[in-house]
C-alpha cells in the first residue's frame, strides 16, 4: 500500500496523490524482465562504447574481460539490434506450439468423425440386414473384443429368409428322389 495519505481523505482511505510519470514520447520502455544482471551491464557497456562515452577497452576492463570478447558481445548486441528492426509479420503467427495444438484439435475432429461414420454404418447393416463389416481395428480394440463374448446379429429379415428357406427345402425333397410324378 501506498505510504502517501492525503489529510482530505475519508476515514479508512489513503488517496495517491503521487501522478503517473510521464514519458517523452518516442522513448522506448525497455523491460529488463527475465534478464541477468549481467546481460544487463554488458549491454550498458556497450551502449556507452556506442554513445562514445567511454572507450572499448575501458569497458573491456570494468567488465573483466578480454577486448576481443567485448568485440565479440558488441557484434551479437548489434546482431539483435538487426533483427530487432526486422519488420514483423502482419496477422496472427503461427508458432510451432500453435500448429500443434490445432493439428490435435482436427486429429480429435476427425476421431469423432470418423466414430460417427462408424456407428452410421453400423446401424445401416443392421437394417438391411448384411453382415458387418470387420473394421480396421488398432491393438486396443482387438485386445477389447477377444475379452468380450461376440454378439451374434439378429436381424429379421435374415430370420425371415431362413424361415422361408426352411420352408422351402422339404418340397424340393421329394423330387430330387428320382421318381417322376
Amino acid at each position: 500500500m501506498s505510504s502517501h495519505s492525503s489529510a482530505a481523505a475519508p476515514s479508512g482511505t489513503a488517496a495517491r496523490t503521487v501522478a503517473p510519470k510521464a514519458t517523452r514520447q518516442g522513448t522506448p520502455k525497455l523491460r529488463a524482465d527475465g534478464v541477468s544482471a549481467e546481460a544487463r551491464r554488458q549491454a550498458a557497456a556497450i551502449l556507452e562504447v556506442l554513445a562514445g562515452v567511454r572507450t572499448p577497452t575501458e569497458v573491456a576492463g570494468q567488465l573483466a574481460i578480454s577486448l576481443t570478447r567485448y568485440y565479440l558481445i558488441e557484434g551479437r548486441a548489434l546482431q539483435g539490434l538487426i533483427a530487432a528492426c526486422e519488420p514483423r509479420p502482419r496477422g496472427k503467427v503461427r508458432t510451432p506450439a500453435s500448429e500443434l495444438a490445432a493439428l490435435r484439435r482436427e486429429c480429435e475432429q476427425l476421431r469423432r468423425q470418423a466414430a460417427r461414420q462408424q456407428a452410421l454404418l453400423r446401424v445401416t447393416e443392421r437394417t438391411m440386414g448384411l453382415a458387418p463389416t470387420s473394421p480396421a481395428t488398432s491393438s486396443k480394440v482387438e485386445q477389447k473384443s477377444r475379452n468380450k463374448r461376440q454378439r451374434r446379429p439378429k436381424a429379421r429379415a435374415l430370420q425371415a429368409a431362413a424361415v422361408l428357406q426352411e420352408a422351402e427345402a422339404p418340397a424340393a425333397a421329394p423330387s430330387d428322389n428320382g421318381l417322376s410324378p
